[in-house]
């Protein structure tokens, strides 16, 4: 195998990785799911073993990574027409502390224990569980944390107020379709939620992008932006 053929095979095999790559869209590091990471890793293999593989042509690069980059491209369609299939293809994230205690059986369906939690709570720069109120595992890995109201950064102890309750904010609706599974584990039901869109101008579910609900701050509306004609 000489140089030519190597260099023909690089540049061919970084054009198709940066094109694939920018048709699925750009995301961070920390934003990657299990799922990409593995699929970087497999595209990286199989474009360094067909470059010094000498019975391996051109060809048959472009051909297997074509069809893994289509495949990808695929499970994204599919991810973003059929919301449903997100929790099982990409995972829910995880509340691991609710209401400042540990749940240890999310801990054990996550395959975590206690030191993998505080070294997450660390890197988040909380270094004490009596400083968290709600912690959700995210599906990256990584872990998002609502604190208790006296360890926030302008904290109720140095102003002498008394605490508040905190509490956790739901999400209500996701891309026009409700999350059924938050709505009844809030006690509400459909109902309500069109009552609460009527009161801010939103006339049906499939007209709002997103939407959450918090105990002390009622419902977040964010409808989808009309595009021009």
């Amino acid at each position: 195998m000489d140089f030519t053929d190597i260099s023909i095979k690089v540049i061919i095999g970084f054009f198709l990785l940066f094109f694939i790559t920018i048709i699925l869209g750009r995301t961070t590091i920390k934003q990657l799911t299990p799922f990409d990471f593995v699929s970087a890793i497999v595209l990286s293999e199989l474009l360094g073993n067909a470059i010094y593989e000498q019975n391996v042509g051109v060809f048959y690069i472009i051909y297997t990574i074509g069809l893994w980059g289509a495949l990808l491209i695929i499970m994204e369609k599919i991810l973003l027409k059929f919301k449903k299939t997100r929790a099982y293809l990409e995972g829910k994230p995880s509340i691991i502390i609710r209401d400042g205690k540990i749940d240890r059986k999310e801990l054990k369906k996550n395959r975590m224990n206690l030191n993998q939690l505080l070294s997450l709570l660390r890197q988040s720069e909380t270094f004490s569980i009596r400083e968290v109120a709600y912690a959700i595992l995210e599906t990256n890995g990584s872990i998002s944390i609502l604190k208790k109201n006296l360890f926030q950064k302008v904290t109720l102890e140095d102003l002498n107020i008394a605490p508040a309750p905190t509490y956790l904010c739901t999400s209500l609706i996701l891309d026009g379709e409700i999350v059924e599974d938050n709505l009844s584990e809030l006690g509400f039901d459909k109902t309500w939620l069109d009552q609460q869109l009527q009161a801010q101008g939103v006339s049906s579910v499939k007209d709002v992008l997103y939407a959450d609900w918090i105990k002390d701050g009622g419902m977040y509306i964010i409808p989808f932006q009309k595009t021009g004609s």
